[in-house]
C-alpha cells in the first residue's frame, strides 16, 4: 500500500521519540534532543515542533519550558496516522563506512519497510554498529517526513536468510550476469531486493539464490553500478511499480 506523501514540506522541526505519544501529554526531553531544540535551534516557549513515535503517527507539540539541559513539551494535536508502508525489504551486503550510512539514509527516504544487512563470501565489512545505523535511519525519517521507521535487522549470513525464506515474498536479486528487466520481474505483493557486495556474488551464491522458487534475477542496465547506487536504483524502480511514486 502506498505511503502518504509528505508534501508540501513544512519548516517545523521534527523529532522521533521512542515512546507512545498521546493527546495533551506533557514530555520532558533531555540529552541530545533538548540540546537540539534549546541550544542549536534556540527555540523559546510557545514554539511548535512535530513529533512522531513509529506507533501512533505524527503530533504537533508546543514548547512549555526551555532550559539549558531540559525542554518540556505539551502535545496539542494529532496531525496524521502512522503511514502505511509498502511491503519491501532491502537485503544488502554491508559496504565501507560512509557509503553504508548513505545507503541507510536513502533506503529510509525511499520508503523501505525493513533492512537486513547480509553477510556474503565477498562482503568486506563483517561488523556493524547497529545503534549508529539506526541513528542514521531516525535522522533520515525526521528530515523526509516519514512517520514509520524501517526495521533494522542484525547482520545475517546469506545462507541463513535463504534457508528461512518466506513462501509469499518475491526475491529480486541484482544479477551482474544479466536477468529480467524490473517490468518483467516484479509481481504484486510482498517483495525483497537483494544487493550483493562490491565484488559481486560468487557463482555458488548465485546458484543458491536462483534455487529459491520465489527468486528472480534482475538487470539494472548496461553499466556497472556501485552497490549503493544499485540499491537506490532498484528500490526506486520497485516503488514506481508498486505505485508509491
Amino acid at each position: 500500500m502506498p505511503a502518504t506523501p509528505a508534501w508540501p514540506p513544512n519548516t517545523l522541526p521534527r523529532l522521533y521519540l521512542d515512546q507512545p505519544l498521546t493527546q495533551d501529554a506533557h514530555l520532558t526531553l533531555d540529552g541530545p534532543a533538548a540540546n537540539y531544540l534549546g541550544a542549536v535551534l534556540r527555540l523559546k516557549p510557545g514554539a511548535q515542533v512535530k513529533l512522531f513515535d513509529d506507533r501512533t503517527g505524527e503530533w504537533l507539540a508546543e514548547i512549555v519550558t526551555a532550559e539549558r539541559r531540559a525542554v518540556t513539551l505539551a502535545i496539542t494535536r494529532h496531525l496524521r496516522d502512522r503511514e502505511p508502508v509498502p511491503d519491501l525489504w532491502l537485503l544488502a551486503a554491508p559496504i565501507k563506512k560512509g557509503r553504508i550510512d548513505w545507503l541507510m539514509e536513502k533506503a529510509c527516504e525511499l520508503g523501505v519497510a525493513r533492512i537486513v544487512p547480509v553477510l556474503t563470501r565477498r562482503t568486506i565489512v563483517d561488523r556493524l554498529n547497529h545503534d549508529r545505523l539506526r541513528a542514521h535511519l531516525i535522522e533520515a525519517a525526521e528530515q523526509c517526513g516519514r512517520t514509520a521507521l524501517p526495521d533494522l535487522a542484525e547482520l545475517t549470513p546469506l545462507d541463513t536468510l535463504l534457508k528461512a525464506w518466506p513462501d509469499d515474498r518475491q526475491l529480486l536479486f541484482a544479477d551482474e550476469t544479466g536477468g529480467l528487466s524490473f517490468g518483467q520481474a516484479v509481481r504484486p505483493g510482498p517483495a525483497a531486493i537483494l544487493i550483493g557486495p562490491e565484488g559481486g556474488f560468487t557463482p555458488e551464491e548465485r546458484d543458491s539464490i536462483r534455487a529459491i522458487p520465489q527468486a528472480s534475477g534482475v538487470t539494472l542496465g548496461p553499466r556497472i553500478l556501485r552497490a549503493d547506487t544499485a540499491m537506490a536504483a532498484a528500490v526506486a524502480l520497485w516503488m514506481a511499480h508498486a505505485g508509491d511514486w
